[in-house]
């Protein structure tokens, strides 16, 4: 997609954070804009922030782990709109622990949401973006955490390495159909994903509770230090009119991507070196 000017966005988690970002951002550059969120009262707030006028920006309360809202929202963007040309999977919560401590409940939580929320917005979307002939552009929101792993996150750790996976599918299946595919893969910016995980099902410390946790905090300034997400909006609209598949933020951070494929290549070269596997 070369041009967002007249195009119409459906984008998750559009309440805040990124997804308020990149609808902004859109909307700048003359696209029309779905929020869509589970926050009833934080839509209201976005749609007020963003515009006066309905036909240009409207939101739909939808909660992405359930296919079946997905379904309603895409109804409802139709409806409004008349056709959608950009689908931003972008609605995400954190969940961290180590191995054994992890509740059940709280992996299938973070996986229906993180994974499932950016599967049930393709298969429901993509259909009706190759209904119109138009083409169109899907953005998936990963992670660097799903290229690089870090250490007590596995849970997040594992939802980003799928999305960035499924992603790299989606581009060479759908480019026949004229729709591009971005997974955009941020290091910090400041957004709430921080915070997201007090609302896991197995329950645990409440924000309050845990803003005298020294863990906490030390992540809290991480964050708050971190990219304006107007700016890393901006960046994500010029690489979905370039077709970038990837969409990445911090130039520091390559230093993981390097480490990580020299890895690779080593181990790699164990089994070319030890040669049992020799044709």
């Amino acid at each position: 997609m070369s041009d967002i000017q007249g195009r119409v966005a459906f984008v998750t988690g559009g309440a805040s954070g990124l997804g308020l970002s990149m609808a902004r951002i859109f909307l700048k550059r003359g696209a029309s804009v779905m929020l869509a969120d589970r926050d009833a009262e934080g839509l209201e707030r976005a749609v007020a922030e963003l515009s006066s006028d309905t036909n240009q920006v409207a939101s739909v309360v939808c909660d992405v782990a359930d296919a079946s809202e997905i379904e309603k929202a895409a109804q409802a963007t139709i409806d409004h709109f008349g056709k959608v040309h950009i689908v931003v999977n972008n609605a995400g919560v954190g969940l961290g622990g180590q191995p054994g401590e992890i509740p059940l409940q709280d992996w299938r939580w973070i996986v229906d949401i993180n994974l499932m929320g950016v599967v049930h917005g393709v298969e429901v979307f993509a259909p009706l973006i190759q209904s119109h002939g138009e083409g169109g552009h899907i953005i998936n929101t990963g992670s660097m955490a799903g290229h690089v792993a870090p250490g007590g996150m596995g849970p997040y750790n594992a939802t980003k390495y799928a999305v960035v996976g499924y992603s790299e599918s989606l581009k060479a299946e759908l480019m026949p159909h004229n729709i591009g595919v971005s997974v955009l893969c941020p290091g910090w910016v400041r957004t709430n994903i921080h915070t997201t995980g007090f609302g896991r099902p197995s329950g645990g410390p409440t924000l309050e509770e845990a803003k005298d946790d020294p863990q906490f905090q030390e992540m809290d300034a991480v964050i708050k230090g971190g990219l304006d997400p107007d700016k890393v909006a901006e960046w994500v609209a010029d690489c979905v009119e370039a077709n970038r598949l990837y969409i990445f933020t911090h130039e520091i951070m390559k230093i993981g991507i390097d480490m990580k494929y020299a890895q690779i290549q080593a181990d790699y070269d164990a089994i070319i070196q030890d040669g049992r596997f020799k044709d």
